[in-house]
């Protein structure tokens, strides 16, 4: 924690008023992005007070546009099919786990402002071998242009914290990172045993290459586990996905500031084989934040 109150000295310029803002990084794939539907969202989980979003713009690899986005007021919409050019954000009718992670933290914290930084994109893996056509957060890929997924989650982080007064109130912000959300790993479970037992090193070279990026090595990570809805004619949709499972598992078991999220296993799939239905997104933001709440206590206590 001390380098990331040194950080932050150097990020934000010092006035004598600042307002506490809690920041969660939500990253990962569609499941992270979210296929809920905004009309199946309770009333209670669609308005919220003094919590706020940036989402970076979603790209291929090499694309030079991702990343871009502008702070708002967190609203439903921000799930597939959310569309920035930086300066207009365009919400969908979708969601993800985003409204009621942001409930349930506003219950916990009740005191703090929420900030959410999110950057998603669909199909994506880890390894570089599995990445097809989505793209991969693999931070040794270069790939087109020397562009990955994972570079354009660190331009979205950037440009999130560029901003020096997220809600806009006129004072400067005290920002706390306070957690790192992942959802992904079907991308990796797609296709062979190599891939699929890379996974745990992949992600936790990942995990701790984005806490370096924000110099807060020990920052609580939640991660979901991946499920899978047999919903094909083989009666399983990721061929390597208890790999990947054991990876995820092994992950939290070796990382002292790790939690996984393991109730996804009970949801039911919405139109396709792939995404969970409304219900599922509903569930799964108040496990998260719950397993990040457990975390932070612990870390906390021990800055």
């Amino acid at each position: 924690m001390k380098n990331l109150k040194i950080f932050f000295l150097l990020l934000i310029p010092t006035l004598f008023y600042t307002q506490k803002i809690r920041v969660f990084i939500l990253a990962g794939q569609s499941n992270m992005n979210g296929f809920g539907y905004n009309k199946d969202l309770p009333n209670d989980s669609k308005t919220f007070k003094d919590v706020y979003i940036f989402q970076g713009n979603s790209v291929k690899d090499g694309d030079k546009n991702g990343g871009v986005g502008k702070w708002d007021v967190l609203k439903p919409g921000n799930g597939t099919g959310f569309k920035t050019d930086g300066k207009t954000n365009t919400l969908s009718d979708r969601f993800g786990l985003e409204m009621t992670f942001a409930k349930r933290m506003k219950e916990l914290f009740p005191n703090d402002k929420i900030a959410l930084i999110k950057y998603a994109r669909e199909g994506t893996s880890i390894d570089s071998l599995a990445a097809a056509n989505f793209g991969c957060w693999d931070t040794d890929f270069n790939g087109k242009n020397g562009l990955n997924q994972y570079d354009n989650f660190l331009k979205t982080v950037k440009n999130a914290l560029n901003e020096k007064d997220i809600d806009g109130n006129g004072k400067s912000d005290e920002l706390v990172m306070s957690g790192i959300l992942w959802m992904q790993g079907e991308g990796d479970a797609s296709y062979n045993e190599e891939i699929a037992n890379s996974y745990y090193g992949h992600l936790k070279t990942l995990m701790n290459q984005m806490r370096a990026s924000i110099l807060t090595d020990n920052l609580p990570v939640v991660i979901g586990k991946i499920s899978d809805s047999g919903k094909n004619e083989k009666g399983k949709v990721w061929p390597m996905g208890e790999l990947v499972q054991y990876a995820q598992e092994k992950f939290v078991r070796n990382d002292r500031n790790a939690a996984i999220v393991r109730s996804t296993i009970k949801y039911n799939y919405g139109n396709d084989p792939w995404h969970y239905d409304s219900a599922g997104y509903i569930d799964l933001g108040k496990q998260f934040a719950d397993e990040v709440f457990r975390l932070i206590i612990n870390f906390e206590k021990k800055d």
